[in-house]
């Protein structure tokens, strides 16, 4: 019951905690300049300084009136909470609103077209960072100070300092034919090819994988070595204890204090990064989607970020707000399946 009570006090903190997120992200958005509204008045004397010849500098002028109509083309006419409450419940938190850029398409509408794409490599790249990682630090911890351990550590710390992204623009330049000099073994970017309906079942699959391989692998990358090293630790930090000397006096052996006993302690740290799974669909690093001219999630933002379309960026920040306020919970519930001892009585 105890725990119980803690997940619907966690739950309802959500909705309070999500309303903080939004709000101050919402006001930055409102009066940092360089807006919708400004954008379309240099646009305006812009056009007219070009008409004149006098260049986008040819002092043209905007009349009050202008300006207005423009404030209200983009909803700036009306008080700050009013258009925080308008983005919130009417337009359900942006979703139903227009893009700025995107003039004939809603947020939803954006986000629900790269939503597949971002979902497929965050799935591939969450679970093989899981499957490589984990095993990888048991293994270090079992061997722990040898040959293997120190080669390997170097190798995660090389990879590790590497910025995914700048290692995937290497790995273009070596296997996607951008030179002469180098492989030409798989695409240069993209989320499939422009023929794929046309392919075979398998053509279909081999094609998909020759296009994930290289941003998968730089996802995976970029959360390597944090992972392998936490692994490790937690492991050693485990066989370390009383427990596992206990077995070892009663004449068990390392392998089963390790595996029966020390491994199901040691995931507990690792089971933070459970709650990642529900955003993994927005997870896929906006660099990485640049470099590889993937339209996904990321890709998605960083124009929104650059281009000043506030609904879209709005609109994507709401949806990682709640599932990664929700994946905190899913965090907490993922510790009490790895160990049952835990107890919340004590919070708040």
């Amino acid at each position: 019951m105890e725990r119980l009570s803690y997940f619907i006090r966690r739950l309802l903190l959500v909705i309070p905690t999500f309303l903080g997120i939004t709000f101050l992200v919402f006001g930055l958005t409102q009066f940092i300049p360089g807006g919708p509204v400004e954008q379309q008045l240099a646009a305006i004397r812009g056009f007219g300084g070009g008409e004149s010849g006098g260049g986008a500098t040819g002092g043209v002028s905007i009349s009050e009136d202008q300006r207005k109509a423009i404030e209200k083309e983009f909803g700036f006419d009306k008080p700050f909470l009013e258009r925080y409450w308008t983005w919130l419940i009417p337009d359900a938190m942006g979703m139903k609103a227009f893009s700025y850029k995107y003039n004939n398409k809603t947020v939803w509408e954006l986000i629900e077209e790269r939503f597949p794409i971002s979902l497929t490599f965050g799935i591939s790249g969450f679970v093989l960072t899981y499957l490589i990682c984990v095993p990888l630090g048991i293994a270090k911890a079992l061997r722990n100070g040898s040959g293997f351990d120190v080669v390997s550590s170097v190798v995660v710390l090389v990879l590790y300092a590497i910025p995914a992204f700048a290692f995937g623009m290497v790995l273009k330049t070596f296997f996607c034919g951008t030179t002469d000099h180098f492989f030409d073994i798989l695409p240069i970017g993209g989320f499939r090819s422009e023929n794929w309906e046309e392919l075979s079942a398998w053509g279909k699959v081999s094609d998909q994988a020759e296009h994930m391989f290289l941003p998968v692998f730089c996802y995976v990358i970029g959360n390597f070595a944090v992972l392998t090293i936490l692994m490790k630790n937690s492991l050693l930090d485990q066989i370390a204890q009383d427990y596992v000397r206990t077995v070892l006096a009663k004449g068990g052996t390392m392998r089963r204090a390790v595996w029966r006993h020390a491994l199901r302690n040691a995931l507990i740290p690792i089971v933070t990064g459970i709650s990642g799974i529900l955003t993994i669909m927005f997870a896929g690093s906006m660099l990485i989607e640049r470099v590889f001219s993937i339209n996904g999630i990321g890709l998605l933002t960083l124009d929104a970020i650059i281009g000043r379309d506030y609904m879209v960026f709005m609109g994507v920040l709401a949806l990682t707000s709640i599932l990664g306020l929700i994946g905190r919970v899913l965090s907490d519930f993922c510790y009490v399946l790895v160990d049952p001892r835990i107890s919340f009585g004590g919070e708040g």
